[in-house]
């Protein structure tokens, strides 16, 4: 015989069903591995938790092994000039393998992240399109009346793949902190 209790369990079974896949689905689309380095290096270097790990979803889909086209290496996507130079400025000495150990990889693109920001208005939004298009660049779009009014925030973004960049890194940085990070209060936007 088929009772209300029974209906309940189904429900519940059902709900519970749907959440785990849901979140079964969440950690496919948002992967989040590294979580210690993350938590350390944005704390060394202040950058948003969220950010980083949109960083790392947008430029490697948390694969620490990938390498683009254009050289650039591991979960932060980094070229080893860059990080050969990020190196130098935090007075350690580089050696371009380590580029592929996700903690070295992490500790490089938050110092470069913080480097951006204080070096083009202290504005996420512009440190990210600097992240992607490069600091000249960026620099220059800042100081054009065109691109932008006040010198650290762009109202318009020249290039349609930075402009699609910092998008996505926007996207993905609402989802990182709803699914990880809603209990670390707010970032600075």
């Amino acid at each position: 015989m088929f009772t209300k209790r029974h209906s309940v369990l189904i429900l519940l079974f059902l709900a519970a069903l749907l959440f785990s896949s849901c979140t079964i689905r969440n950690e496919a689309l948002y992967p989040f591995d590294y979580r210690e380095y993350i938590e350390k290096y944005c704390d060394e270097y202040s950058v948003p938790y969220e950010l980083a790990s949109a960083v790392i979803r947008v430029e490697s889909s948390f694969d620490k092994d990938a390498v683009s086209k254009a050289g650039a290496v591991g979960l932060m996507q980094l070229l080893p000039s860059t990080a050969e130079e990020l190196a130098g400025r935090m007075g350690e000495e580089f050696v371009e393998e380590d580029l592929k150990s996700p903690e070295t990889n992490i500790k490089y693109g938050c110092y470069y992240l913080s480097y951006l920001y204080r070096n083009t208005g202290e504005n996420w939004d512009t440190a990210c399109a600097a992240y992607n298009a490069g600091i000249g660049r960026v620099k220059a779009w800042l100081a054009d009346e065109k691109y932008s009014d006040d010198g650290r925030t762009l109202k318009e973004i020249p290039i349609e793949e930075t402009k699609d960049y910092v998008n996505k890194i926007n996207k993905y940085k609402v989802k990182y902190k709803e699914l990880y990070f809603s209990d670390k209060g707010e970032s600075d936007e």
